[in-house]
């Protein structure tokens, strides 16, 4: 199977359910250990929840699991793999960046980037948010 599945599963609409009761629940569901087989990242802003598989699972056979389980439907979340991601979030940027000189940056081959569609500027937080064009195929 040449196209490796996401080892993340993106869980949303989470507020209903606690992270010690998702962490639970992902370790009924799996079978398998959280922090020695799977860490949870918790993104409360969103609602969002990710879990990275550090054991080689069937994430799409998981995904389906999750989809069908009872308690997942009762919390009213939903489960889908986590694509290769086409935007990243650049932090601690200095005052003075441009956008020209990130997209040159983010497009140079040394840094592992890749031609950039996109470059959002929140200069009050010192960041920056980065869209790479569409790049199917090549992870």
């Amino acid at each position: 199977n040449s196209a490796e599945a996401s080892p993340s599963v993106v869980f949303e609409n989470i507020e209903r359910c606690s992270p010690n009761c998702l962490q639970m629940l992902l370790e009924n569901i799996s079978g398998l250990t959280v922090d020695a087989d799977f860490t949870v990242e918790l993104i409360p802003e969103i609602n969002v929840a990710v879990a990275t598989f550090i054991k080689s699972i069937d994430t799409k056979e998981f995904v389906k699991k999750c989809s069908q389980h009872k308690r997942i439907r009762e919390f009213k979340m939903t489960a889908r793999l986590l694509e290769s991601t086409q935007t990243i979030k650049a932090e601690n940027l200095p005052d003075s960046i441009s956008t020209e000189y990130l997209t040159v940056y983010f497009e140079s081959a040394r840094s592992g980037g890749g031609p950039v569609s996109d470059v959002q500027l929140f200069p009050e937080e010192n960041s920056a948010i980065i869209t790479f064009c569409d790049h199917k195929g090549n992870t």
